[in-house]
């Protein structure tokens, strides 16, 4: 299932995770009003299925109505081109306006949910190098970037204190999985089970 940006963050709102204030916008009209409610500075991104648009030009920021008009003007109908989109590019249908939030002295971190494809099990990720350049980070310090698998069977969640080592690869002890041999053991084979009904029988 792919979403879009401004859908997803209506998801995380919903269960009360704190998220910017935005509008999606599908014409300039739109755009120009979804910045006057929400109040300047806008940032202006364009909504695609594809990361990296801040790099190739989908995600701008407009410090007055008019900038946001020229910025909605452009990107509208753009194709945008991405390292996930290939040459081809996608076009841009729609927009998110969204609140700017000042981020002076504050502290990049990434985090994610992602469902591990080997596994079809969800993994948490987590940096404190993350942000818009988290696959470089992948490739270069893969240690960098916190990965915790998550049982959807489990009662319970692998936790992380606030005294545990930060995100530099090192994984928290957690209670061993039974194998399935030893789950095996506890169910009575078909065999066995016919061979005790007919002894009743008998």
């Amino acid at each position: 299932m792919k979403i879009h940006e401004y859908q997803g963050k209506a998801v995380l709102a919903q269960y009360g995770v704190p998220v910017p204030k935005g509008k999606v916008a599908y014409t300039v009209d739109e755009a120009v009003e979804a910045a006057k409610g929400l109040g300047l500075p806008v940032v202006v991104k364009a909504q695609i299925h594809a990361g990296g648009r801040g790099k190739g030009g989908g995600v701008k920021l407009a410090k007055s109505v008019e900038e946001c008009e020229a910025i909605a003007k452009a990107m509208l109908g753009m194709t945008l081109r991405t390292h996930q989109t290939g040459p081809e590019g996608r076009v841009v249908k729609r927009l998110l306006i969204e609140q700017g939030v000042d981020l002076a002295g504050a502290r990049e971190m990434y985090l994610a949910i992602l469902v591990d494809r080997a596994s079809g099990r969800p993994v948490f990720m987590a940096s404190t190098q993350g942000g818009m350049d988290i696959e470089e980070v992948a490739a270069k310090d893969p240690k960098a970037i916190l990965k915790e698998e998550v049982d959807p069977g489990s009662a319970s969640v692998p936790t992380r204190h606030a005294s545990s080592p930060s995100a530099s690869g090192s994984r928290p002890r957690s209670s061993p999985r039974p194998s399935r041999s030893s789950c095996r053991s506890t169910r009575p084979s078909r065999a066995r089970t016919r061979r005790s009904s007919r002894s009743t029988r008998s």
